[in-house]
């Protein structure tokens, strides 16, 4: 068992030692090697508990001692140095977006390991995306990850993922995905929604790093999101919390994805906002040529994103209402527009929200990009593996 959990005590000096032990940890993860004594001074733990604690954390693996250097001291013993065991395990995320494979490793002390990204046709059979990621595993550490030492894998797929107890949400990679990565990787394999994985990404080491309630938005070619409630990504009961693209804004006949009419991501998607520029006039044959456009402060483009964003704001003042979060983080491609995006959904946010909540939430752009949701996956390992859930989950 790593780390000196003992599943079964439960009592008041078990969850004593337990913060002793995470304490410890958590020192080791903010200031590198210690020794005994620079251990003894931040946490403040005597030094007969501090010994026990730190001999269990090396018995288990969990820390190491390096070895004293080699140069003469007047008196007394060589001073070793305790620091996190960085083979102690490593953790993978595979973002499996819709036009690309993204990848990213970390070691237990919540060391990023590396980052990798490679386009594809949308068509690409599963197999072929697999192989994909295993390659572009292969490059990260130099090559020099070993997938032997693979704790787990977090892996992000496009659309809606149920609890598996609950049987698949939608046929997408299905029940075959973890199956077939288990087989290439060696390793347990956690799946969820790529958007909502971006979400806890955020929370953990992004824009919204340390928060405790985060409400995460994407604006891309669809339109979806993630709540982290009390430091934990909040699934719902059928895999479906954070389809706020699916909230409803407007009682036109604009046809959803979903096959509802007035969603939010029929308003707010990048085509609904590049359909909306050309029917007042604009041209643009894509997203780059409508942000030049709102760039040179072209007014078409401009009032276009503003009408979006006003739904926007409209709809994140609804879910502040309800859920109550500290922090409000923006993604996506759409995210890139800036201040004429920021502005007018700030605008909106603050009209509808509730007026004791109006200096209580902070509106963030995403700080991850497109590793957020491979990152993602290795948040939900660290937080959710049996092997790795008491190792302290704070930004790395």
């Amino acid at each position: 068992m790593l780390f000196g959990m003992h599943p079964h005590q439960d009592g008041p000096l078990a969850r004593l030692r337990r913060g002793h032990e995470d304490l410890v940890l958590d020192l080791l993860r903010k200031h590198g090697p210690l020794s005994r004594a620079g251990l003894g001074q931040h946490s403040g733990l005597s030094r007969t508990t501090l010994s026990d604690i730190v001999t269990e954390l090396i018995e288990s693996g969990a820390v190491v001692a390096t070895a004293p250097g080699t140069a003469p001291r007047r008196r007394g013993r060589p001073v070793e140095a305790l620091t996190l065991n960085p083979s102690a395990g490593q953790a993978i995320g595979i973002d499996f977006a819709r036009r690309a494979v993204h990848v990213s490793a970390v070691n237990v002390a919540h060391e990023v390991i590396g980052s990798a990204s490679e386009p594809h046709d949308p068509g690409l059979p599963w197999e072929e995306r697999i192989a994909l990621a295993e390659r572009l595993v292969g490059t990260l550490a130099d090559g020099a990850l070993r997938l032997g030492a693979l704790n787990a894998i977090g892996v992000g797929v496009v659309g809606p993922v149920e609890d598996p107890d609950a049987g698949p949400a939608q046929p997408c990679p299905s029940a075959e995905l973890p199956a077939l990565l288990r087989k290439r990787f060696e390793a347990p394999v956690l799946v969820d929604n790529n958007t909502r994985l971006a979400a806890l990404a955020e929370a953990t080491w992004g824009a919204a790093a340390g928060g405790q309630d985060v409400l995460y938005l994407r604006l891309s070619h669809g339109v979806g999101g993630g709540l982290v409630v009390a430091g934990s990504l909040h699934r719902g009961a059928y895999g479906l919390s954070g389809e706020f693209g699916h909230i409803a804004v407007e009682s036109g006949d604009g046809r959803c994805s979903c096959g509802a009419t007035g969603c939010l991501e029929t308003v707010a998607s990048v085509g609904a906002v590049l359909a909306a520029y050309r029917r007042a006039g604009g041209h643009a044959d894509g997203l780059a040529a409508l942000l030049g456009a709102l760039e040179a402060r072209d007014p078409v483009a401009l009032r276009t994103l503003e009408a979006a964003a006003a739904h926007i704001g409209t709809v994140l003042a609804a879910v502040c209402n309800a859920i109550g979060p500290g922090v409000i983080v923006l993604g996506g491609e759409l995210a890139a527009a800036g201040p004429p995006l920021f502005e007018p959904v700030e605008r909106a946010l603050r009209a509808h929200i509730m007026p004791i909540s109006r200096d209580r939430v902070d509106l963030r752009p995403a700080a991850l990009g497109e590793a957020g949701g491979a990152l993602g996956g290795i948040a939900l390992v660290l937080r959710e593996s049996p092997l790795l859930s008491h190792y302290p989950a704070g930004p790395g």
